[in-house]
């Protein structure tokens, strides 16, 4: 992960995702004022869907996942107000 902007909760980060990784590298998490991202290589899947290359997504204020990557990712992610670690 490379974080390319903070301010305050408000955070924009790069994540690339090895076609190995585990499958547990990302741990389940609420969006507090919601999630942006872009998939510019690969794919995301999670409890809502799979999205691939070129897609944008939006998750809602208060949303929980559980994200993985799908092959070799990158993706670029914008947290309006930080997530919080669940569980």
């Amino acid at each position: 992960m490379a974080r390319l902007a903070r301010e305050g909760a408000r955070e924009m980060v790069l994540y690339r995702i090895k076609p190995d990784a585990d499958p547990k590298a990302f741990l389940r998490h609420e969006h507090i004022g919601g999630e942006f991202y872009f998939v510019l290589k690969g794919g995301i899947k999670d409890e809502t869907g799979i999205y691939m290359e070129g897609d944008i997504v939006y998750l809602d204020p208060k949303s929980v996942h559980t994200p993985q990557g799908v092959g070799e990712t990158v993706v670029l992610v914008l947290w309006p107000e930080g997530v919080r670690l669940l569980d």
